[in-house]
């Protein structure tokens, strides 16, 4: 076996990984990690098969994010996943990231542990199953689609870096799912989804007030044509979980958001009520 960059002949490779894991990732995920960093994604191959991944995404120069690793179930137990995330380590350390971070399991927290990660904060992720929704169409909007600009400036202060490369990444993939409220002058809220392998996914999700915030998610709601829908939210926020709870969704799993450094630029959480999701942060 052997450990190596990833190239773009292995997205399939990668693709497959996370669809066997139950894993929301496609394609389009795949090549934001290595257009945002060809230097800093890394697969094991066995022969011509690719049985482990690990990507980074680093957001200016003040953190990175450590996601996607994945092993191929017949290969685990071997120490492939510790080797693709001490190389991703290695290669941030080495490019003089300040602050790494990364969204555990609870089975994947201590590992983290050991490798000098902390608790920051805890994420819940929530889900809706619709049983029907052939009739979810899109539909007129009391929204107002901001400039992008205006989203991507209240987005690095929310955020802690500027990530404007992913948002319109998000935007062209899922421009149905951009949605913005403001009051006057002022920009209230904003939110961005993805469509992904068997879910819509909602997120980024900020509301500067409960109204806001619940506006946006019902407009998701409204113009996603799925039967299931995911948002990551911060558990330390009950706007959104009694929103979401109002709605219909249950939480699915538990994630905590880790961080190895000085985390000096933690973003603004009381105005965040749900992450990108647990691969970009």
């Amino acid at each position: 076996m052997r450990l190596r960059l990833m190239e773009k002949a292995d997205v399939p490779g990668g693709l497959r990984l996370n669809t066997v894991a139950g894993w929301n990732q496609t394609e389009a995920d795949w090549n934001r990690f290595l257009d945002g960093s060809p230097e800093g994604c890394f697969v094991m191959e066995d022969g011509r098969n690719v049985v482990g991944t690990a990507a980074t995404l680093s957001y200016e120069t003040r953190f990175a994010w450590i996601s996607m690793v994945l092993v191929d179930p017949a290969y685990r137990n071997r120490g492939i996943g510790t080797k693709l995330l001490q190389r991703a380590v290695e290669y941030l350390d080495d490019a003089g990231i300040p602050t790494l971070k990364l969204d555990a399991t609870p089975l994947g927290a201590p590992l983290y542990e050991e490798m000098g990660f902390v608790a920051e904060y805890e994420i819940e992720r929530w889900a809706l199953k619709r049983a029907d929704s052939s009739d979810l169409t899109a539909s007129a909007t009391s929204h107002r689609v901001v400039q992008l600009a205006e989203i991507f400036q209240l987005d690095r202060e929310v955020f802690g870096a500027d990530r404007s490369h992913l948002l319109r990444s998000l935007d062209e993939r899922a421009t149905d799912l951009t949605l913005a409220v403001r009051s006057g002058e002022h920009l209230q809220g904003y939110a961005f989804g993805r469509h992904g392998l068997f879910a819509d996914h909602l997120g980024p999700w900020i509301g500067r007030d409960g109204n806001t915030a619940e506006s946006l998610l019902e407009e998701c709601l409204r113009r996603s044509s799925r039967d299931t829908i995911i948002v990551d939210a911060l558990k330390s926020s009950n706007v959104a979980g009694q929103i979401l709870h109002r709605h219909g969704f249950s939480v699915a799993r538990q994630l905590t958001r880790m961080y190895r450094g000085a985390n000096a630029f933690p973003g603004r959480t009381d105005l965040l009520c749900a992450i990108v999701g647990p691969e970009f942060g």
